[in-house]
């Protein structure tokens, strides 16, 4: 993961860390022409990062990407991170993926007329998955998806060892006026998202359902992305 510095220098004042040689999903995608941007091609991140890291440095971009993926996943399904657009996750040239802009978080999601935009417990599309296996379209069968599974199943057990360690954190933050965190209730999330009333096996088997969820679901968090291309295309 890329935990990026940011500081705090007032009231709504603050510096943020540059990401040297970082691209948006929607900045690669749109590189594939009109299919990738309306989200009909979902081999222009593959093939976004094969062109960027040729030989044997393509194997090490995979990786480096499949293990930030992994961690990014856990980490946004745990702290119910929003607003998980394609101009909202990011990759660098070496294959590391990471999130910005985390205004909307603890399951407070944005709604689009009455309705929650985003379905899924977190972003798993196809685009990524593809990446993951080394290009294969049938993801899912890979030995590389299920290294990636492995990777998420440890993350979550591990953070979940840790729970009291986050709660506590976030306790503490709860005079800051963050509008998303203002009482225990809206910690309560973190308690239902690590299943902290369950055994760790039951904890386990409750992630790998968001799990399928969200790689099941992907193609709802796809339209999402087209139609914030073509907002973001037409504001400019």
């Amino acid at each position: 993961m890329l935990p990026y510095g940011c500081l705090s220098l007032g009231d709504c004042v603050g510096l943020i860390e540059v990401v040297r040689s970082s691209h948006t999903i929607m900045q690669i995608q749109c590189k594939g022409g009109l299919k990738g941007a309306l989200q009909f091609n979902s081999n222009t991140l593959h093939q976004w990062l094969r062109d960027k890291n040729k030989g044997e440095m393509y194997d090490l971009a995979v990786d480096l990407f499949t293990r930030s993926c992994a961690g990014y996943c856990v980490a946004t399904f745990i702290l119910g991170i929003g607003d998980r657009h394609n101009s909202n996750i990011m990759v660098k040239d070496d294959g590391q993926l990471f999130h910005i802009d985390f205004g909307h978080f603890l399951d407070h999601k944005k709604k689009k007329f009455g309705y929650k935009r985003e379905r899924v417990p977190f972003v798993l599309t196809q685009d990524f998955l593809i990446v993951i296996s080394k290009g294969s379209q049938e993801c899912a069968k890979t030995k590389e998806f299920e290294r990636f599974q492995e990777m998420c199943y440890k993350a979550y057990l591990a953070i979940r060892q840790h729970a009291n360690l986050f709660i506590n954190l976030f306790s503490m933050m709860l005079g800051s006026g963050m509008p998303e965190l203002q009482s225990f209730d809206d910690i309560a999330y973190i308690r239902k998202t690590l299943a902290l009333e369950k055994s760790e096996q039951e904890a386990l088997d409750y992630f790998m359902k968001q799990m399928n969820d969200a790689h099941h679901g992907g193609w709802t968090t796809k339209m999402d992305w087209i139609f914030h291309t073509i907002r973001q295309h037409a504001l400019n």
